[in-house]
């Protein structure tokens, strides 16, 4: 197709229209179509968004197997589609507040426009629900559907909201740890999953880290469940990804090959201690858990005479055992170089246990001998020999 002359009066007035709505921040959505060109490209749609409480326009590239995006200014969005327009694509609709307007280009040239005033002007919905909350994710992803987690329509299964919810809560925590710890800054990295079942984290953490931040990432998942591994093998090869794979495995036996992210969500027992050494073993820089069945140190807790009374209860003795063996867990990790937080995070679906552990590599070392005698002490209060961790770790179990 020949680009179309830039005096078209038609094509003018289109971009007339579209300029308002950038400089007014009316515009609600726009979608360039048709497209001309050599690549795989659908489409190519445009939104408003807040990024640093600064009005910015998405352009989202939608190919046949991902979507790739990109943040402009106003002025530079103005700028691009203007080029684009007529050369690339040969067809544009525009939706602002106050009006619509649909552009369309024949291949010998021809321009028509159509626009239609609303009858009431609508509000920014669009843009101030960015305001209001961000996600990580766009549900149009395509490994969602084949995920199940939305329809042919790129449309939210009402029974997976909760999944959704929980992957982008995970983004959000998994984003802001990549940022803190400087990964963002890499060209390449390696992220291992253990326990990776259907692997929507997975996924999920390969898209943010390949498409929003351009990185070229390497996602290993790991699954015990051989026909869980073949599943998301079959569908990184259907969608055409590159950087993702599954093996069959588990973390006690898993060999370590460079890895810059530990994740094990919902690693039961003296599995989640196996993933905290595995991380501290390859120089991780972030190491993320959320333990669960907290085994190995309740049957080691005598009561202290103080708590007696309280801890005869089981269900609070098995609290306590939960909260003494996580703060171990996080006091061994400052003490090899992390550092660390215990928060409350959405339930999976695979445990009733709420908790994760988020370590990140601090360049400011701890004193490690300080921080050792903090857990003797600890574990002197409770009575405990040893923390399943402190084995693995090579740490000789000394009272003070």
């Amino acid at each position: 197709m020949s680009a179309v002359p830039p005096s078209s009066s038609e094509l003018a007035a289109f971009l007339q229209l579209l300029k308002t709505a950038l400089s007014t921040q009316q515009l609600i959505k726009l979608v360039l179509s048709k497209y001309q060109g050599d690549e795989p490209i659908k489409q190519l749609q445009i939104r408003p968004v807040e990024l640093k409480q600064l009005w910015q326009l998405s352009f989202t590239y939608k190919y046949q197997t991902n979507d790739i995006t990109r943040n402009f200014s106003p002025e530079e969005a103005l700028t691009e589609i203007t080029q684009l327009l007529g050369k690339q694509y040969a067809a544009a609709n525009l939706f602002t507040t106050e009006v619509e307007a649909q552009v369309s280009i024949s291949k010998k040239g021809k321009i028509l426009l159509q626009q239609k005033a609303l009858p009431q002007p609508i509000n920014q919905v669009v843009a101030s629900h960015n305001r209001e909350k961000q996600r990580y994710l766009s549900l149009e992803r395509p490994f969602l559907t084949e995920l199940g987690v939305t329809d042919a329509e790129h449309q939210l299964i009402p029974a997976m909201a909760r999944k959704w919810k929980q992957i982008n809560k995970f983004l959000e925590v998994f984003s802001g740890a990549v940022k803190d710890s400087g990964l963002s800054q890499h060209q390449q990295l390696h992220v291992a999953d253990f326990g990776s079942g259907k692997a929507y984290l997975t996924f999920a953490m390969h898209d943010y880290l390949t498409n929003t931040l351009a990185l070229e990432a390497k996602v290993t998942g790991v699954e015990l469940r051989q026909n869980l591994v073949e599943l998301c093998n079959n569908t990184a090869l259907k969608l055409g990804l590159n950087g993702i794979d599954f093996e069959q495995g588990d973390v006690k036996h898993f060999k370590a090959r460079g890895i810059n992210v530990m994740i094990a969500l919902h690693a039961c027992d003296i599995a989640t201690d196996y993933a905290i050494h595995m991380g501290i073993a390859t120089g991780a820089e972030i190491i993320m858990c959320s333990p669960c069945c907290h085994k190995q140190i309740r049957p080691q807790m005598s009561m202290p005479s103080v708590l007696a009374p309280m801890l005869a209860h089981g269900i609070h003795l098995g609290q306590e055992a939960e909260m003494v063996t996580d703060s171990l867990r996080a006091l061994l990790l400052e003490a090899f170089g992390y550092s660390t937080k215990v928060f409350e995070f959405v339930s999976l679906e695979h445990t009733s246990k709420n908790k994760m552990i988020l370590a990140i590599k601090n360049k400011q070392k701890y004193s490690k001998t300080a921080i050792l005698k903090q857990v003797n002490a600890i574990k002197n209060f409770y009575g405990i020999k040893q923390h399943y961790l402190e084995k693995l770790l090579n740490i000789e179990n000394e009272s003070d």
